[in-house]
């Protein structure tokens, strides 16, 4: 409670950490903000030929498919490895005024949202070029999209500790995730796994997060409770554990970096 008390004194500092990150990021970009659009339209261009030529995997309208699937995935690895970046490199900050120490995962959940706002403009715009048809369940994305946001910021939390503690975890986090990748469904139907293998993809939390994003745009059809209910345990279940673990360890932080 100290600390959400604290977020809230200091929200004009969790407004510029964001402005801060958002200006960065495009600072010297000569296309700017539209690499935000680009880089997940390429990798899509990319990945549809690769996997819709190539392996023959037959999915209707496969780059909706991949670039639904892909932005989810883009705003929680960016999310996750940016809040372990900025704990890594905040020490001197630290030691020298107080601020929340929880400050800096929230900021980067915040600028993953910007983020992922702006790239739904070109995931719309593919939608209606191939035919798709947009409906009423679209309504349920926010929903979607804040579950996507506590996951990672409760894993965020967890993972800006253990940094703290070990600084390798963020180049073993960066492997992991290449790992985590391909055991999600994003650019492949859950379908092509074998039967004995799909338990696995059952206890991943992106398969649900991926997929209560994805089937109200894919499918027209607002994800069943199936879906939702391990979706909200996962978020909420990671959020309070990250919480909890970072608050019990925020003030040996200074010290340690």
């Amino acid at each position: 409670m100290e600390e959400i008390r604290a977020l809230v004194v200091y929200r004009e500092l969790l407004t510029q950490f964001v402005a801060r990150s958002i200006k960065t990021r495009y600072k010297r970009s000569v296309l700017g903000v539209v690499w935000t659009m680009l880089n997940p339209l390429l990798t899509m261009l990319v990945l549809t030929v690769v996997f819709s030529q190539l392996f023959r995997i037959q999915i209707a309208n496969f780059p909706v498919y991949v670039l639904s699937g892909q932005l989810v995935w883009i705003f929680f690895s960016s999310t996750t490895s940016a809040a372990m970046g900025e704990m890594l490199w905040s020490g001197e900050l630290l030691k020298r005024i107080y601020v929340p120490k929880s400050v800096f995962a929230i900021a980067a959940v915040g600028t993953g949202l910007v983020n992922l706002l702006v790239s739904l403009l070109p995931l719309l715009a593919i939608t209606f070029m191939l035919g798709v048809r947009l409906t009423p369940a679209l309504l349920v994305w926010p929903a979607a999209i804040l579950l996507l946001a506590i996951f990672s910021l409760g894993l965020s939390l967890l993972l800006s500790t253990a940094t703290v503690y070990f600084a390798d975890m963020l180049p073993f986090f960066n492997v992991l995730l290449t790992i985590w990748l391909y055991a999600t469904p994003v650019i492949y139907p859950l379908e092509i796994v074998p039967e004995q293998w799909r338990w696995m993809i059952r206890f991943n939390p992106l398969y649900y997060l991926v997929e209560i994003f994805r089937q109200p745009l894919l499918d027209g059809t607002v994800p069943g409770v199936e879906l939702w209910l391990p979706a909200l345990g996962f978020a909420l279940g990671v959020l309070l554990c990250g919480g909890l673990v970072f608050t019990a360890k925020a003030d040996e932080y200074a010290y340690r970096l």
